[in-house]
């Protein structure tokens, strides 16, 4: 061949390249606005991340992402991530539960940042769950302190947001009881409850009848007025198979550029459907939640933000199934205009088992010497707060904060019930002795004020004159 014609083989050549790349690079916008289509399977996608206030790491390590070797999980790079992928699309949304860990994160933020994520909590977009200090067991801990830790974590949301959870969203503690139906339930203004763990054959028999969704009635004293709306999940508090999309995740990805080898937009519309179709056969109504997270979830947010985003637009395009960014609230609101009528429960989810002979009891008396240790200085802290308040809280200064962070953090699911590993509970057990020794200088300074102050002038900061 000659030089001319050689050269001009590779003008071709160059220009196809050329013409093949630029149409490549079209913007892909991706219609992520579906609401609820009625007629229609509505498929809410619902993303979270399961945040263990400490389990196989102290809850710090796990808020700055430290101790890796153990399991590489950080919440501050979570809430980080997130936020930044709900500012990218109008119509995303997340939920999260463990204030603990969000109060840990909201005091580093500046205030842009704080604003930016005030208007996301406004705009529904992100919604507290639970809205506690922590996910509290239901087993192992009193009453008393299940109300103390949902109260630390209300207080903050309302002071900050304005905002009043409606949803709870006690999705990994080991088996449920009436009392938080109702107590912590409808008393506290939830209008639904929503959790994974229910004994293994129990969760078959539900899903046999379609019965995983009920109304419970947590209080035969109080009758209908302690009903709420009650969503066992179908599996786990995870998708389903193949829609995970975490970055180390195996799940195959939407592959929607023609350019590129494996396109498969129609193989993995028709995974979405098929999933979708199996949970529907075990739900009632033509409205299922897809629990779209997991454990420590979304470090790198857009991985499945980007994947939602992608399956919301073909399957909707499709037109078989209505897919919807979504949160419990919205897929409640959904449920009760149904106007279906649910299965009535009367009694607790206890105990509970995930396979034949694996029941989870032990932990009703694990580590009795942690369990004492807070439930002793749970009273201490009712007394010392109650003196606090009769002589004025101070802005600085002692304070019995310290001790009601450190019985918050231990009411965890994996804390009180001491599934937790030996080196987080230790850690457990020096936020409490902290704690306690601060809360001792605060009950030291008003008794000293009642005791010798009778002009009722406030109380002026004191040394520790009464042994405590």
């Amino acid at each position: 061949m000659r030089k001319h014609e050689i050269f001009t083989v590779y003008v071709v050549l160059a220009v196809v390249v050329v013409v093949c790349f630029n149409a490549g690079t079209v913007y892909a916008k991706y219609d992520t606005g579906a609401r609820i289509v009625p007629g229609k399977l509505n498929v809410h996608l619902v993303p979270h991340s399961h945040d263990d206030v400490g389990w196989l790491k102290t809850v710090d390590q796990y808020y700055v992402g430290s101790n890796n070797s153990i399991q590489g999980a950080c919440v501050q790079n979570v809430l980080d991530s997130v936020v930044d992928a709900l500012l990218r699309d109008p119509n995303r949304k997340f939920v999260f539960a463990e204030m603990a860990f969000f109060q840990r994160w909201w005091t580093e933020q500046s205030s842009e940042i704080q604003e930016q994520v005030k208007e996301l909590v406004d705009a529904g977009r992100l919604e507290f769950v639970n809205g506690g200090w922590c996910m509290h067991d239901e087993a192992a801990t009193h009453y008393i302190d299940m109300i103390d830790q949902t109260t630390l974590g209300h207080r903050a949301i309302k002071e900050q947001f304005n905002n009043v959870p409606r949803a709870g969203w006690q999705i990994d503690p080991f088996g449920h009881s009436a009392v938080q139906s109702y107590l912590l339930g409808a008393e506290v203004g939830f209008d639904s409850m929503h959790f994974a763990r229910i004994d293994y054959q129990d969760r078959a028999q539900r899903k046999n009848n379609k019965s995983l969704e009920v109304i419970w009635q947590g209080s035969n004293t109080f009758g209908s007025s302690s009903q709420i709306f009650a969503n066992a999940f179908p599996i786990h508090y995870s998708p389903p198979t193949g829609f995970h999309f975490e970055v180390d995740d195996d799940s195959v990805p939407v592959q929607d550029n023609p350019l590129l080898f494996d396109y498969n937009v129609e193989q993995r519309v028709n995974d979405f459907i098929d999933a979708a179709m199996i949970q529907a056969n075990v739900t009632r109504t033509n409205h299922i939640m897809w629990t779209m997270g997991d454990d420590f979830q979304y470090q790198y947010a857009e991985t499945w933000f980007r994947q939602m985003d992608k399956f919301i637009h073909y399957v909707n395009k499709d037109g078989r199934v209505n897919a919807l960014y979504s949160t419990p609230s919205i897929y409640t609101d959904a449920k009760n205009a149904a106007n279906e009528t649910w299965p009535l429960k009367t009694d607790d989810y206890f105990p509970y088992a995930d396979s034949q002979n694996a029941y989870w009891t032990g932990y009703f008396t694990s580590r009795p010497a942690f369990k004492r240790f807070v439930r002793k200085l749970s009273g201490y802290y009712l007394a010392a707060r109650q003196l606090e308040f009769s002589v004025g809280r101070r802005s600085n200064g002692s304070n019995t904060f310290s001790l009601g962070d450190a019985l918050g953090i231990a009411q965890h699911h994996d804390a009180i019930t001491g599934t937790a590993k030996q080196h987080t509970t230790n850690d457990y057990s020096k936020r409490l002795a902290i704690g306690v020794t601060e809360a001792e200088t605060v009950v030291s300074s008003a008794l000293l004020c009642l005791t010798k102050n009778n002009s009722g002038d406030k109380c002026e900061e004191s040394g520790n004159i009464f042994s405590q």
